[in-house]
């Protein structure tokens, strides 16, 4: 009878596997599938929002020096519902009261859904500066990011982001799916053995699949935490701080060779601390080394063996019997 049913028990198992691997070779294709339906080419997407899905960077827009034109946030669009895209914007702001901007922030992002994920306030001498990190409805983050580039002073850098995850999205789901499959079909598995190391068997592959079941399962709920809401950094600073400055890229020659002379320098700071680290332990060594020196020295003459005395030969011995 037992053996019967381990006869029946074994086909389940094989065709459990064999769903399995079938699940796994099929996840990212269903995630690549998925694709067409909701984005119909990556040039008609472009096309339709220009703002953010371009992946535009702005630093204060095209003069630097001009403030007022880098809150140039009005023509930012968001993407179709059908796609999953992450936004993220950092931006500095000049503010004549720190303390009030940052209380107007708040309340602008409140008013959008919003809410504040983190801040940070320094406070040296008669500069101020504060940074916070706001997560904004992807509806409301086109008009939030303008308000808050408008309304809290002038505006000196600004730079946004965006990623396209829906390919990712639809794979994980796909993938989330077919382990939470197979993690059932397992424990029908196990409900049906009888043998102990076929339940151990089962057992065993059970805790696999819920490993990778519940990493799937944290990837897709950031995911959906990111997608879910726009991530906007803001710095405020006060009157007195320092303008920021744009950073150029430097190319050609001479950045070469500044970046060369550079790395000279840094090379030879790292080797100079590092000697000036060594050079106290080297010299305890030295002076230890030559008070050893002497107690080495007589070590080493009393290891060396006493040269046994040549006995001579027998030859030796008649020649000078003869000439005696």
């Amino acid at each position: 009878m037992n053996t019967l049913r381990s006869r029946a028990v074994l086909p389940l198992v094989m065709a459990a596997f064999l769903l399995t691997a079938c699940g796994g070779g099929g996840e990212s294709a269903s995630g690549v599938a998925d694709m067409p339906a909701s984005a119909p080419s990556v040039a008609g997407e472009e096309a339709a929002a220009p703002a953010p899905a371009a992946r535009e960077n702005l630093a204060g827009g095209s003069d630097e020096g001009d403030a007022k034109a880098a809150p140039a946030t009005t023509n930012v669009t968001v993407a179709p519902a059908d796609r999953s895209i992450i936004y993220t914007a950092e931006m500095t702001v000049r503010a004549k009261d720190v303390a009030a901007a940052a209380e107007s922030a708040k309340r602008m992002v409140t008013e959008a859904g919003g809410y504040v994920a983190e801040e940070r306030s320094n406070s040296f001498a008669s500069r101020q500066e504060s940074q916070l990190t706001f997560k904004i409805p992807p509806g409301q983050y086109p008009g939030t990011l303008s308000r808050l580039g408008k309304e809290l002073g002038e505006t000196e850098s600004l730079h946004q982001g965006t990623q396209d995850v829906t390919g990712e999205v639809a794979d994980v789901a796909a993938r989330v799916k077919s382990a939470e499959a197979a993690v059932a079909q397992f424990r029908t598995l196990l409900g049906k053995a009888e043998k102990i190391g076929e339940i151990m068997d089962i057992e065993r592959e059970i805790q696999s699949r819920t490993a990778d079941l519940e990493a799937l399962q944290a990837r897709q709920k950031s995911l959906a935490e990111q997608t879910g809401m726009a991530t906007v950094t803001i710095t405020l600073v006060g009157p007195s701080a320092p303008p920021v400055e744009p950073v150029e890229e430097e190319t050609g020659f001479l950045a070469g060779l500044k970046a060369g002379w550079t790395g000279l320098k840094n090379f030879a700071e790292a080797l100079s601390t590092i000697v000036g680290a060594l050079l106290p332990w080297l010299v305890v060594l030295a002076v230890l080394a030559v008070l050893a020196l002497p107690w080495w020295r007589r070590m080493r003459r009393r290891q060396q063996p006493v040269p046994a005395p040549v006995a001579a030969s027998p030859a030796r011995d008649e020649e000078l019997v003869e000439k005696e």
